[in-house]
């Protein structure tokens, strides 16, 4: 009797003689793939690609590594799937790059049913020719450079069931021929992150297919189709548009809903608490108000609850029940009154449920004071006509007689308070006008002591501040404090990763939300380097960089060396500064003055990086994405060149900013007066800038307005948000310093110093000119550079 080995290698000889023999690549296929190749500007994940790669067998066609990934899967002797990968922000390819011509030799494969081409810089129109690729089932083209609209000659790819174009450039309408004529096979589009504008049509929600619909972060309007005839639709994720006000008509089969930052309004559909797929609800920041629906707590699948940054009114139960699966939940910023559901809290759950009550009404026990008193949450109430225990009727005349009384007496006092204001303000403004020249000149002065005991003396003054603003002290963290933070740094909580480690969102112990930061640290780190990062990172404190609060080390107990370096920051949680201006709402977009105001913190936090810390920390990358604004609207530079991370990101070849000119190491302090000059620029026009390119155009675009006498011209550049309520003088400010920042040559790029101060005179004009506009009942003043003597600027460029 044959023994099971033997039985075994019987079977797997015959398996093996049943399959079919590998068969060699068409040769014109490898000749299409070389020629991809070369279009691509040879890429590194394709360096191995030759003539005689065995492209369908042995993996020859396969490359994994940090710099991308790159595969062909082929059925028989025709190549059926393309895949090629680049890290996120990879650069355009060349000028004589052609997208046309890469979509014609794609069009030589006939087979191809996946095609991915992510992150790789493709740039230019997306063309109708991929139409031709009659076989695509799934397209992938996110993270390139592709503008335009989507082209009519998609519409002959009736086979496709996924279509990923997110983070591109791509904008006008959303083309009404998407739908089930179209694509009746589509159960996946996802255009996140683009230009696209208007309304949704209503062809995509007539889609019998549609399993998964992402629309984030365009300039989407308008109130969406009916979405209940997409009976499969499962993922909705319209957030960071300006949809509304009404609340999607939705199926029963979806599982995650996210309609964060956007205009919706009214109150939530009674229908909601019935869904009892649902795991995800988003619908943070709107305008949504009345009575708050407990009932969603406990869906039988919840995990995820976030109702935000809105007006819900409601009377809360501790004995209210939830959900077995609920790990997150936000009713901070409404008005709901009451105690939080003792569910949520108990320590019984396992794992803990992450629970953000704040600026509301609640029980004193359940925050860490941040509650309003419950008489606030009343009259706010009554604002919005909803009362709890109170018939509307009645509310309705008891607002009226309020409101009556209210407005009588805010008459009155509003025209003493008025008289008072101005006349204060205007001594206060020209004293501030003289004292700021007056300030500049002493501290350019030599005082005659080292410089790094006036940068301690500044940090200890700095530290002093940042406590009394309630920023906590710097200290060492335990990591079974981490752990319990983040839910044992449970996937949910994962705001981003890159190849260097983790970014996790958490809730310290005392209510206190943070951004915890993993880095892997190398053998090749000793300790006493680690020490002297540590003590630079404990200095990271200032109320206009989003500030560090502590570290934490993960040592390795065989030879007690450290293996994990965890640093937690203070968590900002009001968006950047780009989606308050580019691709703000209406209504939600920053004033001129404001504007002003957050380019001021984002110069002071430059100025602190430069030089509040010995060594100061240049070449700090910035963007306006990493520019975070808290509740307060202060702006706070969310990422900078902290020595540990930049020497771990330069080992691995990390890509920088897309807009950086290669500036020589004598002018790297001016490499960060460029980036600026790019922030300043979208704050200016309110355009979004993604590419060099962009940055070329509207710098042309610049000097025109600021070369004419013509206020015009300086309006038609600004953004139409704030054109009409900013002075002439001060907006002429802003773009002559931009247009300076934006200098081709380092050498003549302003000093954080001069950057500063031009910004500072361009704020006391504007708050001069506004104080003119109330005291002149509300008409236009003449524009304030009629008026204004314009002091002679520092010269302080380096």
């Amino acid at each position: 009797m044959a023994s099971p080995s033997h039985l075994l290698l019987i079977f797997f000889s015959v398996f093996l003689a049943l399959l079919p023999e590998a068969t060699p690549l068409q040769p014109s296929q490898v000749w299409t793939l070389i020629k991809i190749q070369q279009l691509l500007n040879s890429p590194p994940m394709l360096s191995h690609w030759r003539h005689s790669t065995d492209f369908c067998g042995g993996g020859g066609g396969e490359f994994t590594g940090p710099i991308g990934s790159a595969s062909v899967l082929c059925y028989g002797d025709t190549v059926t799937q393309l895949h090629i990968a680049g890290t996120p922000g990879s650069p355009p390819l060349p000028r004589n790059f052609s997208v046309g011509a890469l979509v014609t030799t794609l069009s030589r494969l006939p087979d191809l049913k996946v095609l991915t081409l992510s992150s790789i810089g493709l740039w230019g129109p997306l063309p109708g020719k991929l139409g031709r690729l009659a076989s695509l089932e799934i397209v992938n083209v996110s993270g390139n450079y592709l503008y335009g609209d989507i082209p009519k000659g998609m519409s002959r790819l009736a086979s496709l069931q996924t279509l990923v174009l997110d983070d591109n450039l791509l904008g006008g309408e959303l083309p009404a021929w998407i739908g089930a004529a179209a694509m009746p096979s589509l159960s996946v589009l996802s255009l996140r992150n683009n230009t696209f504008r208007g309304a949704v049509p209503e062809s995509i929600g007539t889609m019998p297919s549609l399993r998964s619909l992402v629309l984030a972060s365009n300039n989407i309007s308008g109130n969406l189709p009916d979405m209940s005839r997409a009976a499969n639709l499962q993922v909705l994720d319209v957030s960071g548009n300006s949809l509304g006000p009404a609340f999607p008509k939705l199926g029963r089969k979806v599982v995650s809903v996210v309609l964060s930052r956007n205009r919706f309004g009214g109150g939530l559909p009674a229908a909601l608490g019935s869904f009892y797929l649902l795991e995800r609800l988003d619908v943070s920041w709107n305008r949504f108000v009345g009575p708050f629906t407990p009932a969603l707590l406990s869906l039988p699948s919840i995990r995820y609850l976030s109702i935000a940054g809105n007006r819900f009114t409601g009377m809360l139960s501790g004995r209210e029940p939830c959900g077995d699966n609920l790990r997150f939940v936000d009713l901070s910023l409404n008005l709901l009154m009451g105690s939080v559901p003792t569910c949520l809290r108990s320590p019984e759950r396992k794992p803990a449920t992450v629970v953000l009550v704040s600026t509301n009404c609640l029980d004193s026990g359940s925050d860490d004071g941040s509650q309003r008193p419950s008489p606030f949450c009343q009259n706010q109430a009554l604002a919005v006509g909803i009362v709890p225990g109170k018939e509307r009727k009645s509310v309705a005349s008891q607002a009226g007689f309020v409101s009556g009384i209210v407005v009588a007496t805010l008459a009155a006092v509003s025209v003493v308070a008025l008289i008072v204001f101005f006349a204060v303000r205007r001594a206060a403004v020209k004293g501030s006008k003289a004292r700021a020249l007056a300030t500049s000149e002493e501290e350019s002065s030599s005082t005659g002591y080292p410089s790094k005991l006036l940068a301690d003396a500044r940090y200890i003054s700095q530290t002093v501040k940042l406590g009394a603003l309630g920023i906590p002290s710097y200290r060492s963290f335990s990591l079974v404090e981490l752990e319990a933070a983040t839910n044992n740094f449970e996937n949910s909580y994962l705001l981003g990763q890159d190849s260097l480690g983790e970014m996790y969102r958490g809730q310290l112990g005392n209510g206190t939300p943070v951004a915890i930061r993993t880095l892997k640290i190398k053998r090749s780190q000793t300790t006493q380097s680690l020490n002297r990062h540590i003590e630079t990172i404990s200095r990271l404190r200032h109320q206009n960089l989003v500030s560090a609060l502590g570290h934490c080390f993960e040592y390795d107990l065989d030879n007690s060396t450290v293996t994990q370096l965890y640093i937690v920051f203070e968590y900002v949680q009001n968006g950047n500064l780009r989606s308050r201006i580019s691709q703000g709402t209406e209504g939600c977009k920053l004033t001129w003055s404001q504007r002003i105001s957050a380019a001021i913190g984002v110069a002071k936090g430059i100025q602190f990086l430069h030089g509040g810390i010995i060594p100061g920390l240049v070449g700090n990358d910035l963007r306006i994405t990493n520019i975070l604004l808290d509740q307060n609207h202060v702006a706070k530079i969310g990422s900078y060149n902290i020595p540990i991370l930049a020497e771990a990101m330069k080992s691995e070849g990390g890509a920088g900013n897309k807009f950086q000119q290669t500036d020589s190491p004598l002018y790297r302090d001016k490499t960060d007066i460029f980036d600026f000059g790019v922030i300043l620029l979208e704050v200016v026009s309110g355009k979004t800038i993604t590419s060099m390119y962009e940055v070329d155009i509207l710098k042309e675009l610049l000097a025109w307005a600021i070369a004419d006498e013509d206020r015009v011209r300086r309006r038609s550049f600004a953004d139409p948000a704030v054109n009409k309520g900013c002075s002439d003088e001060s907006l002429r400010t802003i773009m002559e310093i931009c247009q300076r920042c934006l200098a081709k040559e380092p050498a003549q790029r302003p000093s954080v110093e001069d950057v500063l101060w031009n910004l500072q005179f361009a704020a006391q004009v504007q708050d001069d000119w506004e104080v003119d506009a109330w005291s002149s009942g509300g008409g236009s003043p003449v524009s304030s550079s009629s008026r204004v003597t314009r002091p002679s600027r520092l010269n302080l460029s380096r």
